[in-house]
């Protein structure tokens, strides 16, 4: 596995640079995308009783700014690295008249001081951790005693076609593709339930509970070009493979997604891990 300081500077260097500015460029697709979990992580807050609540890689603020609608009296506070993406969210924040603050840093070291929070909520934004263990560490300690957390994580490629297909569809144009470590940080990173719940139990997290969730997922047909020419995977395999048949590789892999529309929507499931947890009282 690459050495930690080095994924730190990867991830950094991704997030805050043209990786964030693909994800605000691509925003509302995002939230589309991803509305059923949005609500889920909402609906905890307003359950909470809470009145601070933290956003764990909070991106552009999709789930902040829904969580302080379902939970009105709490104060929410957005973590994330990446600059472009919390521009867009303190925007959108002032825009909606919401309570919210966001802060610029890593979640694994950031001294969160005398904040405290009864609340940990997360979209896809925990598996990316250079140190998992410290970062949970780290968020234990900003824990209020008997605060809750309440994450979602992709579960394993194969649990995952729709977000698999366009590598798989390319495959057989390519002479290079990415390799894949298990249990490293990234996208499925967290695919491993008991490497999750090692990380948790080692963080010093308690009541750990991690359920299968299938969750319905959809877009407007109209913006499956913008996922697949920006935020899929079709870049980075072209980026590491220049010699291939660039078109080839696009009309293999957009007939791939055809089995995905309906109508006038892309539709599919995510497979994916609700990681529920407490702080020790």
């Amino acid at each position: 596995m690459s050495d930690a300081n080095e994924i730190r500077a990867q991830q950094k260097s991704h997030w805050d640079g043209a990786g964030g500015e693909i994800w605000v460029d691509a925003q509302s697709v995002m939230d589309a995308m991803f509305e059923v979990i949005e609500s889920r992580l909402a609906a905890s807050a307003a359950r909470s009783g809470a009145s601070r609540i933290l956003d764990i890689g909070c991106g552009t603020g999709a789930v902040t700014l829904a969580a302080a609608r379902a939970a009105s009296s709490a104060h929410l506070t957005g973590i994330d690295i990446s600059g472009p993406m919390l521009a867009l969210a303190r925007r959108r924040a002032s825009a909606a008249g919401m309570d919210a603050d966001f802060i610029k840093a890593d979640a694994e070291a950031h001294d969160f001081s005398d904040n405290r929070f009864g609340l940990m909520i997360s979209r896809f934004g925990v598996m990316f951790f250079a140190d998992p263990v410290k970062a949970f560490s780290n968020l234990r300690s900003a824990a209020e005693g008997e605060a809750e957390l309440h994450l979602y994580a992709w579960r394993s490629p194969a649990d995952n076609p729709f977000m698999s297909a366009g590598t798989r569809a390319a495959a057989p144009f390519l002479d290079e593709m990415p390799k894949r470590e298990k249990n490293a940080p990234g996208q499925f990173g967290f695919e491993d339930r008991d490497y999750v719940h090692t990380i948790l139990k080692d963080a010093g997290w308690t009541g750990i509970d991690i359920k299968a969730e299938d969750i319905p997922c959809s877009f407007p047909v109209g913006e499956l070009p913008l996922f697949l020419d920006r935020l899929g995977p079709v870049p980075r395999l072209l980026d590491m493979n220049p010699q291939a048949d660039r078109d080839a590789v696009r009309a293999a892999v957009r007939q791939a997604y055809e089995a995905f529309i309906v109508d006038d929507e892309v539709r599919y499931t995510a497979g994916c891990w609700a990681i529920r947890a407490k702080a020790p009282a």
